[in-house]
């Protein structure tokens, strides 16, 4: 927890913005420098996924600028939701003011606007792109649109992130990685609902929408070992030769998808300070074969998933 009442005042403007960058990644800050400046700013990890809650009375703005993602390009998708006040976000030619309780999702490996007129308290997600079980393209055509708690997955999202965004910090770490995979899988339920709304074209929107609620199967059945393109069609009432052709645009296979997305929910655990052994992981993901999971991890991250951890892991 950093707050703009402990940085001394003859500096607090140039501080804050580098605590601003420190926490939440190269950004822009656009502020009048004769503004007084009250704010806080708190930042932890859930897992994989990064939690803030931003808090602040003074008038001013951040931005993701191309110099900035040149720079620093990080993976990551970023997730805001209002907890009260009215932001206003950008990005790829799209503005929105969202209200209490709206959340939106946005691309930080792509130029955006954060901007508050008035007092704000957000709560801030940055999730790792392989996290989100969404295509990057969906992504792109939601950037900055709200997503609203009126039903459905975002029902559900919404309550869970405030809550989450309160309480991070007292998740044990097992739970927390648990956690962020619950946080992971209700965004994209949500944007995969918000995605369905947004397009216009009913068989197209047929068609994504079966693939989202693939994508939603596989996720909830990763653990599984059994896990087959045979399972994933019988379950959506398909053949598997139609399943087959709903991937192909996403340049992939089924099974190659599976075993990505094993992999992507390994690889958060292992870095996310749990003590459990790499094959304790491996299986809960549906990777039983100690041998064969570490094969995998080693051709996918480049090296074994026990020297990845030792590498990655914050000390």
């Amino acid at each position: 927890m950093i707050r703009t009442s402990d940085l001394p005042a003859a500096r607090r403007h140039d501080a804050w913005r580098g605590i601003v960058c420190d926490t939440l990644g190269p950004l822009d800050l656009r502020i009048d420098p004769d503004a007084p400046l009250h704010g806080e700013i708190e930042f932890g990890k859930l897992g994989s996924v990064g939690v803030g809650r931003i808090q602040t009375s003074t008038p001013h703005s951040v931005h993701r600028t191309s110099g900035l993602i040149r720079r620093d390009n990080l993976e990551l998708y970023r997730v805001v939701l209002t907890l009260s006040g009215s932001p206003r976000l950008s990005q790829d030619g799209r503005n929105t003011q969202l209200s209490r309780g709206e959340f939106a999702i946005y691309d930080f490996s792509r130029p955006y606007e954060l901007a508050y007129d008035s007092a704000v308290w957000l709560a801030v997600f940055s999730v790792p792109r392989g996290q989100l079980a969404v295509p990057a393209d969906a992504v792109a055509e939601l950037a900055a649109l709200p997503i609203t708690a009126e039903s459905g997955a975002a029902a559900l999202a919404v309550p869970l992130l405030r809550r989450v965004a309160l309480d991070h910090d007292t998740y044990r770490p097992g739970s927390a990685a648990r956690l962020s995979s619950v946080v992971a899988d209700l965004v994209s339920a949500a944007v995969a609902e918000r995605l369905d709304q947004a397009r216009s074209l009913p068989a197209d929107a047929r068609q994504r929408t079966l693939l989202m609620e693939v994508h939603a199967f596989i996720e909830r059945r990763l653990g599984d070992a059994e896990l087959d393109p045979a399972t994933v069609a019988a379950a959506h009432h398909i053949s598997v030769r139609y399943l087959h052709r709903l991937f192909e645009s996403e340049n992939t296979t089924v099974a190659a998808w599976i075993r990505q997305r094993r992999l992507e929910r390994c690889r958060a655990e292992l870095i996310s300070g749990g003590k459990q052994s790499v094959s304790t992981i491996g299986a809960r993901w549906g990777l039983p074969d100690a041998a064969h999971f570490s094969r995998l991890f080693r051709q996918a991250y480049g090296m074994p998933p026990a020297e990845y951890r030792r590498a990655h892991t914050v000390r």
